[in-house]
């Protein structure tokens, strides 16, 4: 006959052991004294915790009780008063060391309040032993532009990646413009960079002309947090991305504004190829030292002139240096392509076509160290239509029509990483995304919009060509 137990009424089966639940009746006041004894260790934890706040509202009260509302009253007005003070006399003082950090303080307590539904909810908790696990919040900062970063630790096992991919639900969580994931200082953590405001919604007005362009730092943009955004020339080839009306003309206007000043002095020499018949580039026409506008004949030919120029100076420089440094000599050379697809795609004659890419190669592999660089604008970034994007260190992406364009202009997972282009608004233009050789994180700039009027003047006061 086999074994049974009855256990709380019912009858189990091949059962050894009668297993009951224990009950322990507890005295009512010893529950209500360790009811009481974890509220208290909770409020001294949070007391601690949140010190910045309790601890001068524990002084004002007790200065309140102690000497009544007046001096009460006049500690508040005075550091009020002194605030204000500070505020005017050394404003970046006082936002760095007294509002940035007490604004700071402010947003992580909103951050924690919905952190733990913002990670269960975007996939980034973890189930472990029966537990729920959670990056946890270990710092976080104000900057201007309305930009929060907040520095998380993350679980074993997650990736930077991983917040990623989860920015756009975690930005509708915390009601936010967008959410940035980038790499932390230490292993382990990343940086969550919240943006709340829009700082690049009004048009950049064109800067001033550099009497010397640096070529390392050259003015073309503002960034996210109000800074000048400075595009390093030196070792680098420029590619310019963007559907119709994104801003491509400002793009190329805002960099040869920057280097006009070395156009007037003879350090720079820009090399035009307008394919369009030079509806963009034949505006600043003077500022050109070669020009091709109809002729493709001529264009493949100033290319092959270019790629020897850069293989000639590459055989001079060879063992002297690694960096060619512009004289008046010696400039340095830009060639400036408005729409490189009808040189590489659309042209119909073969021979031609083969010509450009083959010189264009060259330019583009060799012509970086020795002063030959090519700043290229293109709408079509299919690889069919580009084969050669790849050799373009330097990508600036504007207004894009599709996300799955994104990756392919910027590089794998940029989306993910917030190059957001194909959510750019059409009353933008000139707004887009710059992502650099060997730098995972995308940089949003909005580029300066140089109207005709200011593009003759320039090329009035600094133009060379006949």
């Amino acid at each position: 006959m086999p074994l049974i137990n009855i256990i709380r009424g019912e009858t189990i089966p091949v059962a050894p052991l009668n297993v009951r639940t224990p009950f322990v009746k507890l005295p009512i006041w010893l529950v209500v004294v360790w009811e009481i004894f974890k509220a208290l260790y909770w409020l001294f934890i949070n007391y601690v915790r949140h010190w910045y706040v309790t601890l001068p509202i524990t002084l004002l009260t007790a200065l309140y009780v102690v000497h009544g509302w007046q001096a009460l009253t006049a500690v508040v007005g005075g550091i009020a008063a002194a605030a204000t003070g500070w505020s005017f006399a050394h404003r970046p003082s006082w936002l760095r060391f007294g509002w940035w950090p007490a604004l700071a303080k402010l947003r992580r307590f909103v951050y924690r309040r919905r952190w733990m539904a913002a990670m269960v909810t975007a996939n980034l908790s973890i189930s472990y032993d029966k537990r729920t696990i959670i990056p946890q919040i270990r710092r976080v900062r104000c900057r201007a532009g309305g930009c929060d970063e907040v520095l998380v630790r993350m679980v074993t096992g997650q990736i930077p990646d991983d917040f990623a991919k989860a920015s756009e639900r975690l930005a509708q969580t915390f009601g936010v413009r967008q959410v940035k994931a980038i790499p932390g200082p230490a292993y382990g953590s990343v940086v969550l960079v919240l943006m709340r405001g829009d700082t690049l919604r009004e048009i950049v007005k064109p800067l001033a002309v550099p009497f010397k362009p640096d070529f390392t730092a050259l003015p073309i943009g503002v960034q996210e947090d109000g800074d000048l955004y400075r595009l390093r020339l030196f070792g680098t080839q420029v590619l310019i991305v963007g559907a119709t009306g994104s801003g491509k003309g400002s793009a190329i206007w805002s960099i040869v504004r920057a280097l006009a000043g070395g156009v007037g002095s003879g350090l720079v020499e820009l090399w035009g190829l307008d394919p369009k018949g030079g509806m963009e580039l034949g505006i600043g026409r003077p500022l050109f030292a070669k020009f091709a506008a109809h002729d493709f004949a001529e264009m493949a030919a100033m290319l092959e002139h270019a790629a020897a120029t850069a293989q000639d100076r590459a055989a001079r420089l060879a063992g002297l240096t690694r960096q060619h440094v512009p004289t008046e000599n010696e400039p340095l050379i830009v060639l400036i392509i408005d729409e490189l697809a009808n040189l590489t795609a659309y042209l119909t004659e073969r021979q031609l076509k083969d010509r450009i890419k083959a010189a264009l190669g060259i330019v583009l592999t060799q012509g970086r160290a020795v002063g030959v660089h090519v700043i290229a604008a293109i709408q079509d970034p299919r690889k069919e239509v580009l084969p050669a994007r790849g050799l373009f260190p330097t990508r600036i992406g504007l207004r894009l029509s599709e996300p799955a364009e994104v990756d392919l202009v910027l590089g794998d997972n940029m989306r993910d990483r917030g190059a957001l282009c194909d959510r750019i608004p059409q009353t933008q233009p000139g707004t887009g995304f710059v992502v650099l050789e060997g730098d995972p994180t995308p940089m949003r700039i909005r580029l300066t919009y140089c109207d005709d009027t200011t593009v003759r003047d320039m090329a009035a006061d600094y133009g060379v060509a006949e």
